[in-house]
Order: structure tokens, then sequence, then C-alpha cells
């Protein structure tokens, strides 16, 4: 569907606004980070450069131990925290004692020569580090969510997808930052600060789980725990170079963090997999899943040659959200030459007219009652942690005197809330339905969809709140309830990561964890932050 003149122009002078307006809050904005010229360290340890399950087995061989791995990423957390403030309370003590208790075990198990193979089927994961989101509970670890007023949170327990990688063997070494309360592309709160991205410590990790994409993008971990309710697994995954997925939901469960979901939110909020390496994304999932995982048919063999491919280069022009990057628009059509060299298939180039209205459509599923009729928690009154309701204007008046708890992000979602109507309109829901109903068509059991991830590069610090719906490029794939898997394709002439997003039919899981592995050895996957220099 073409874009009428008055759009194009509405367009045209929104954009013009919106870079006018992020000047000026540049002279008053707080800084984002450290200056950008800073860089991180390059990775000189090799073991920081295997992935996650490889790793496993070289423990379980004895050919290392996990004292070393561990000790490995301790190390490299410790130099590269201080630039991008990604881990905001760590457990190292307890983990090196916990990987030398694996080091015993692999001693005791395959002393006599017959234990790896038992060490293997019941602890995939045994000695290998990894993060969690500050927004799941991990025992004696914080659980705030950035919220001011949660200082001092202590989880008591683990989420149980943390539990069943713990369960796995895995060995947590802290949590990550996230934006306040998770409902923002930028990682950022009053309680621990501004995350910065690897890349370019002036830009954003993303949101919400942008502490996990700064850590992971960074090579401080291997393999992390995100949640994703309108692609705040799948924005920090693009913007930090990394692999994310988003599984189909009801796949793993979403227990064990705050704030939690309510009205119909529980059919959006997805809890999935992070991780450097495309071949840990579905180790990872199928332990996260438990006994849930069997439904994903993640044990069957992948013909991609025999899969049907689709390729959508933009959101048709709704005038809310920027036009795409033509650096991310050229890395989708390089993918498209791959997949037709490489595999023998056509990829049909398709354009999805209701598309347009992701933003509307999102935001007025979010905002709908659920089942039962009752409306979801109010941001303001989360905002509040169980206290009086937060009034966003007073709030607002407190925040630019420098006397507020929050930030302008949060308030300015709490703002916008008060104009929320709670039913959708009956356009809104007809471009949902049948937007759902030529998508699962489309996509069956052997479609793939490729997606921009976002309409920018990583932007600068703050830049989101001038431009606040571009999340819609990931936020319709959860109203729609499809798994998606989100690739790096390379760097950015800026040396910024590129990306694309996999959309799979639901329960069709396994059909992206693959076309990542794929995607992986075709354009290179994760890259050294340290090594990622602009070029021509």
């Amino acid at each position: 569907m073409a874009l009428t003149r008055f759009e194009r122009f509405l367009s045209s002078v929104l954009r013009g606004v919106v870079r006018m307006l992020f000047a000026f809050f540049q002279l008053f904005a707080p800084r984002g980070g450290p200056d950008g010229s800073k860089r991180l360290p390059p990775i000189t340890n090799p073991l920081l450069r295997v992935p996650a399950m490889r790793l496993a087995q070289m423990i379980r061989r004895r050919e290392v131990s996990s004292v070393e791995v561990v000790q490995a990423y301790i190390d490299r957390i410790q130099d590269i925290n201080p630039l991008i403030n990604a881990m905001v309370k760590d457990r190292f003590s307890q983990a090196l004692q916990e990987a030398a208790q694996v080091d015993r075990l692999v001693d005791e198990e395959t002393g006599g020569g017959a234990g790896e193979e038992v060490l293997e089927d019941k602890l995939p994961l045994l000695g290998v580090p990894f993060t969690v989101k500050e927004a799941f509970t991990l025992q004696g670890m914080p659980n705030s969510t950035g919220l001011v007023s949660r200082r001092g949170m202590v989880s008591g327990t683990d989420a149980p997808p943390v539990a069943l990688l713990k369960r796995a063997g895995a060995i947590p070494l802290g949590v990550t930052n996230c934006s306040e309360l998770c409902m923002w592309l930028e990682s950022h709160n009053r309680l621990y600060g501004v995350t910065n991205n690897p890349y370019a410590l002036e830009r954003i990790p993303g949101g919400s789980s942008g502490g996990e994409g700064s850590i992971l993008g960074g090579g401080g971990s291997v393999i992390g725990v995100g949640s994703d309710v309108g692609g705040s697994i799948r924005m920090p995954a693009f913007f930090n170079g990394i692999f994310g997925h988003k599984p189909t939901p009801g796949v793993v469960s979403n227990e064990g963090q705050f704030p939690p979901a309510s009205g119909l939110q529980p059919g959006f909020l997805c809890t999935g997999p992070m991780c450097r390496y495309a071949q840990d994304l579905l180790p990872m999932l199928r332990v996260m899943a438990g006994l849930n995982a069997d439904r994903l048919n993640l044990s069957s063999e992948v013909d991609l040659k025999k899969l049907r491919f689709f390729s959508v280069p933009h959101d048709g022009g709704s005038p809310l959200v920027s036009p795409v990057d033509p650096q991310l628009i050229q890395a989708q059509n390089r993918v498209v030459e791959r997949l037709e060299a490489d595999l023998g298939v056509k990829v049909e180039q398709l354009k999805i007219p209701q598309l347009k209205y992701s933003f509307q459509i999102w935001g007025a599923m979010m905002a709908a009652p659920g089942k039962d009729g009752k409306l979801p928690i109010m941001f303001a009154e989360l905002m509040a942690n169980q206290g009086k309701r937060v009034w966003p204007v007073w709030e607002m008046a407190k925040w630019i005197l420098g006397f507020s708890k929050h930030t302008m992000a949060a308030i300015g979602l709490a703002t916008v809330e008060m104009f929320q109507p709670t039913q959708p309109s009956q356009f809104i829901l007809q471009q949902r339905e049948s937007l759902q109903k030529d998508l699962e068509e489309l996509l069956g059991t052997d479609g793939v969809l490729l997606y921009p991830s976002h309409p920018h590069l990583a932007p600068r610090h703050h830049h989101p709140l001038f431009t606040p719906f571009n999340f819609s490029y990931t936020g319709i794939f959860n109203i729609l309830g499809l798994p998606v898997t989100q690739c790096p394709l390379g760097l950015s002439t800026e040396g910024l990561p590129l990306g694309v997003q996999l959309v799979m039919g639901k329960m069709q899981d396994h059909l992206g964890l693959a076309m990542a592995v794929y995607l992986e050895q075709a354009f290179g996957g994760w890259r050294d932050p340290a090594e990622a220099s602009p070029s021509a």
C-alpha cells in the first residue's frame, strides 16, 4: 500500500522535529557513558571464543577445568564492566566454588573413562558460566528491575528457566541491567545507571534485556537469559551482534519475573536464550523449556533446501516509525542472495500492508483486558511498587528539577498510558486478525520470513525518546505469537552490528534455530568489538 502525499509529508516533518528535539535534549541530558573514543580491550583468552556446548564437552573430557573457564569470564567481566556497566551484581566467589565442585564431580565420574556420556545426558551444560537479566529471580541476587523503591530486594528462589539451567550444570555469574520495569528499549534506570553498547560506548545496547546483550556482545558471557514482550531479547541481540530467540509463547515458563504480566500480556511475554554462538541456541532452549521441549520437535533434522523463504523489506511506511536504514536493507538482500545461491531456493519478496499498523496493534493489545475482563496493571502502579500511584505530571516536574527516582522513559510511558483506550478499535482488531491469518497461512510448517530487526542501527543514548515507536518491528510478533530468531549479519560501515529477524509459524522454532547456524557460517556471526573498526 503506497503512502499518501500527506503521510509522506507528515513523516518528513516528524523526522525533522525528532532531529531538532534530540539535538536540544543532548545539551541537557546526562551522558550515556564513557567517551565514544574509548574501546573495549581485545579478547586474549581463547576460552572466551568457545561455544558453550563445546566448553561443556571440554570440561567433561577434562581438557579444561570449570574453574579455568569461570575465572576466564570473571577476568573478562572485570576488564569490561567499568566501560559497559552491564553486570549490576556478581556472585564470582560462589561461582568459583561451584566450578570447583564441578571439577571434583568430573574427576569422580570420568576417572574410569565411563562417565562422560552419563554427564552429557544429565548435565549438558556442566561447568559452563551464564548470566541472567536482573528482572528474573536468581537466589541471593537482587530483583529490583531497576526500580529504586525495590532496592534491597533479594531473591530467595530461582525463576524456573534459571533453575533448569542450573540443574543442567550451568553456573550463574551474576545479574545484568535492564530498563526500568522492563518497558523501554534503552537499559537505563536510576538504581544502576546506563548500560553501554560494547561496539560503541556512546550507543545503547537495547532493552529491556540490554545488560544481557551488552555483556554477551562484549565477550563477558557466552550464554544468558532474557525476556521479550516487545522485542526485549531481539533488539539487544541485534544491537550487540549476538543471537537471540523469542520462542513460541507458553513453551518456556515466564514465572519468577518482575513485573508480572497481566491482562492479555501473559500471552505475549516470552522467556528465551541469548548467546554469542548459534549452535548454543537449540540446546539452551531445550533446557529452558523443560518438559515442554518435546512440543517443539527440536530433534528434527531441518533440510533448508526444502523450506520456503519470504522477505519483507519494511513495514510499508508507518508515519510513526523511522525508515529502515539502507545498510539493513542491503544486509537482508545479501541474505536473500546467499539463500538463492547456496540452497537453490527462490526467496519471494512481499509487501504486507497490515504491518503499517504494528505499533497501534501492539499498544492496543497490551492495554486490553484479559479473558477474565480485568485490565492489566497500570504502569504508574508498577512504578509505585505497591505504594501510591505515581502522578506522571508531578513526576515530570520532579525529573526536570533532578529529584525524580524514575527515568524520563518510564515517566513518559505512564503519561501516555493516561490516554490509552482500554478497548482496541474495530479497525485495529481487523488489522490484527487479518495479519495473523495471512502470516499463519503464509508460513505454515515450512516457511521462514526475513524482516528487519529495527529501523536503525544501535541508536545513540537517549535517542529512542524521540523515536519511541520504532520497536514495533519486533513488538508485532509478540502479539501474533510467532517464534522469532534474531541473527547477526556482520558490521556496518560504522562498525555497528547488522542483523535480521527470522519469523516462523507457531511451534516451528527449530527452523529458525537451524537457519541461525547457517547464517553464522555464511556471515561470520558474532565479532569481537575490539576488532570491529569502522570501514569505508
